[in-house]
């Protein structure tokens, strides 16, 4: 996880989920190697355990067959290529389960960390990291000297758990010199795999509070400072400036479309300077008239200069244009209107001689 400056103060935000996003596509996650080692360590030794009876089988098998055919062996290169090739390639399949159970385990104990996980950047080369100075910086960085301390740590752990058990066993020992050696085998069997389970104990523990350091470490790095949180909302949700020319672009070409549907106008109801409202009204497609177009001030008489231009009868009706500006664009006349509005439209039809129905 690569270490980043603080830019615009400290770290006191809480991360966004941008900010994590951005993060894991980096590769930068919340992984303890400790995690990784005391589940490798602990499952492969149980599971070496378990498998030994059949490899050891195995290989004093493959041992059996190579002796017994040693007085037919002729030291030829073919032949010492083709013995080599056979003793690999049943080594390998002895081997080859324990192999991959290493595979399991290792992806599976960074799968249950973070989750699934596919990106190349940390494999993008970086030629920041060739610089001198800074890589004199990481080296003695505050990660590094956790780093150090935690390796320190776990080794003088482990050397102490080894130490104390075979010093605890030491008495013991001192009596396998009048036994068998299958005995002393067999004592030194136990001494190693209690050894052993004691340090999987040890590695788990270990592993757990790293888990934990570590979360609480990617917390820390993923707290934004308040600039960067006011530069990644002008990233996702835009400059306010730019939002705010597209709004008034927005805003202008609405007002031409509306514009454009005066002329289609039955009338326009004014107030008689101060509000304009064009309404229309098609019995065929239409429940109720509605309003195509409305303002207030110098939209407003745009709208009365439109309609004297194409002859669309202007109508002073000042209580019916402030409740008809109320409404939106596009929206019917509601019921309690409609004697009012009826009897404008009437009254201009009959103007026109031609009959709403």
């Amino acid at each position: 996880m690569a270490e980043e400056a603080p830019t615009g103060g400290e770290r006191t935000e809480d991360p966004s989920a941008k900010r994590r996003e951005d993060f894991r596509q980096k590769g930068q996650v919340a992984q303890s190697k400790e995690v990784q080692t005391a589940a490798l360590f602990s499952l492969a030794l149980l599971f070496w355990l378990l498998y030994m009876p059949h490899f050891w089988n195995g290989l004093t098998t493959l041992v059996g067959s190579i002796w017994r055919s040693a007085e037919q062996f002729q030291g030829t290169p073919s032949a010492t290529a083709g013995l080599s090739f056979h003793i690999l390639k049943e080594v390998g399949l002895l081997l080859a389960p324990f192999f991959v159970l290493v595979l399991i385990i290792g992806f599976f104990s960074s799968f249950f960390q973070f989750g699934w996980l596919l990106t190349a950047k940390p494999f993008m080369p970086d030629f920041s990291k060739l610089d001198p100075i800074a890589g004199m910086g990481r080296l003695f960085s505050k990660r590094s000297l956790v780093e150090s301390i935690k390796s320190i740590a776990k080794i003088t752990l482990i050397g102490w758990i080894a130490f104390s058990t075979v010093l605890a066993k030491f008495n013991e020992a001192l009596i396998l010199v009048d036994t068998s050696t299958s005995a002393t085998m067999i004592f030194l069997a136990k001494t190693a795999g209690l050894i052993l389970s004691k340090v999987c104990g040890l590695l788990i523990l270990l592993a757990f509070i790293d888990f934990l350091y570590v979360r609480w470490e990617m917390e820390e790095k993923l707290k934004m400072t308040k600039q960067e949180q006011k530069e990644e909302f002008k990233e996702s949700e835009g400059d306010p400036h730019i939002k705010a020319q597209i709004r008034a672009l927005q805003q202008q070409m609405a007002k031409k479309r509306m514009m454009a549907e005066v002329p289609k106008a039955d009338a326009v109801i004014t107030n008689p300077t101060h509000l304009a409202v064009a309404i229309k009204y098609d019995p065929a497609a239409m429940v109720a008239p509605i309003v195509v177009a409305k303002g207030a001030d110098f939209i407003a008489m745009r709208i009365r200069e439109i309609a004297r231009e194409n002859n669309i009868p202007l109508v002073e009706n000042p209580p019916v244009a402030r409740l008809l500006h109320k409404l939106d664009l596009g929206a019917a006349i509601p019921e309690e209107m409609f004697k009012a509005v009826a009897e404008i439209l009437a009254h201009i039809y009959s103007l026109k001689g031609k009959s709403p129905k």
